[in-house]
């Protein structure tokens, strides 16, 4: 599935660790993805029906909840129906606490994917939430260090950027030439830019949940 950002910060915001370095894995606990999915849907659903206020979202969180679910984090939210993508918005910047990263991406999803119609409320009971938390991007200098399906991609040139989310290789059946490719794409680049040493291509790891078993 692809992916679109909302308020995209510059290339120098985003956390990179040395260039040498692996992505490092994200770890999310079972309670932490519980609670996330449970706000990304009635966030979701809020925005649908046009009765989303912000009072209402702080009191889905636990009464004492944990620094997992307050440390500052970049998250997505993506919403299939069936077989079918119906919007995936999210933050590169790890600037918000988690939940709230998850509330702004589960609005966005719902209704500022600019490639899609605001989900309608009908639709709820039919859409599958996926929720994926990302670590900090690292630079990509060797191609051969590329493990599609494990890896997400970001392609950075000058103002432009593209980003595809780990699983996007598995539905696709994609390697990493076409990864690296569509990447480029969305960025609004040639195909091959990333081949270009004025292109920055940047890999990270996500911790993702997903309530699809629930909704098929």
């Amino acid at each position: 599935m692809t992916a679109t950002t909302t308020a995209p910060p510059t290339a120098s915001t985003l956390a990179r660790p040395a260039a040498d370095e692996q992505p490092p894995p994200v770890a999310l606990s079972p309670e932490t993805g519980d609670i996330l999915l449970r706000l990304a849907r009635s966030v979701v659903a809020a925005t649908a029906s046009g009765r989303l206020r912000r009072a209402d979202l702080s009191s889905l969180l636990p009464r004492n909840p944990s620094a997992e679910v307050l440390a500052p984090a970049a998250a997505f939210v993506t919403l299939t129906r069936g077989d079918e993508l119906r919007g995936c918005v999210g933050r590169l910047a790890a600037d918000l606490p988690l939940w709230e990263a998850v509330m702004s991406a589960a609005v966005g999803a719902a209704s500022r994917d600019s490639r899609f119609l605001p989900v309608f409320e009908r639709e709820i009971p039919s859409l599958s939430i996926d929720v994926s938390v990302l670590g900090p991007p690292v630079p990509l200098r060797d191609l051969s260090a590329f493990r599609p399906g494990v890896d997400g991609v970001i392609v950075e040139r000058a103002a432009r950027r593209g980003l595809l989310l780990p699983e996007v290789a598995i539905d696709q059946g994609w390697g990493v030439a076409e990864m690296l490719g569509v990447t480029c794409l969305k960025a609004g680049l040639p195909r091959d830019a990333w081949r270009d040493e004025r292109t920055q291509v940047m890999v990270f790891r996500t911790a993702r949940v997903s309530d699809a078993a629930a909704h098929a």
